[in-house]
């Protein structure tokens, strides 16, 4: 796998080595002694799985401490527009986003560490997407900023006003407005 440095150094995307011939293709999609070594150790304890139609925006949740969670996100079946934003009291990079488009056909995936927040936009007709956590989802624990809020400068690549969003994501406040739980110089990963 190739790891791919971003603008924020904890967020990473990954890029496995695809074999291609006439059958198809074959990837390794995770392998936890290499992502140990090329990312940093996680343990990862949870799959999740969600399928959404085009216009949809789903985030930017985090899980409050002590219930944190890392995510290694994809895309298995269309098109997403995925983003991590900052969320860390006193990182220089607070309140700027990664985002990369990840498909069925690239293959890519982006780690999310603990301390942002994450969402994505669903660019195709349908869309399959996949993540592992490192921690237990606990729905008491769950946290999010607003999707649209434009102080972010996410460009979601769709028209937001008419964008598909739950109930919850509709009441998550604006970055400007919230009092985030991490600190950058708490140890996020014990």
């Amino acid at each position: 796998m190739n790891v791919i440095h971003t603008a924020i150094p904890d967020v990473k995307i990954i890029e496995p080595r695809v074999f291609t011939d006439a059958r198809g293709y074959f990837f390794e999609s995770y392998s936890k002694k290499e992502f140990d070594e090329k990312v940093r150790p996680v343990d990862f304890v949870q799959d999740n799985e969600s399928c959404s139609s085009k216009g949809v925006l789903r985030g930017l949740h985090f899980q409050r401490p002590p219930f944190t969670q890392s995510k290694l996100v994809r895309c298995v079946q269309g098109a997403v527009l995925d983003v991590a934003v900052d969320i860390r009291k006193g990182s220089p990079t607070y309140g700027q986003h990664v985002a990369v488009e990840l498909t069925e056909s690239n293959h890519l995936q982006l780690f999310v560490p603990r301390g942002f927040a994450h969402g994505f936009c669903v660019l195709s007709d349908i869309a399959v997407f996949q993540y592992k956590c490192d921690n237990f989802y606990h729905p008491e624990a769950d946290g999010g900023i607003s999707i649209l809020d434009t102080a972010l400068g996410i460009d979601w690549r769709i028209d937001t006003a008419g964008a598909i969003l739950s109930e919850k994501d509709t009441r998550h406040p604006m970055l400007a407005d919230f009092d985030s739980p991490f600190d950058i110089k708490a140890d996020l990963y014990k």
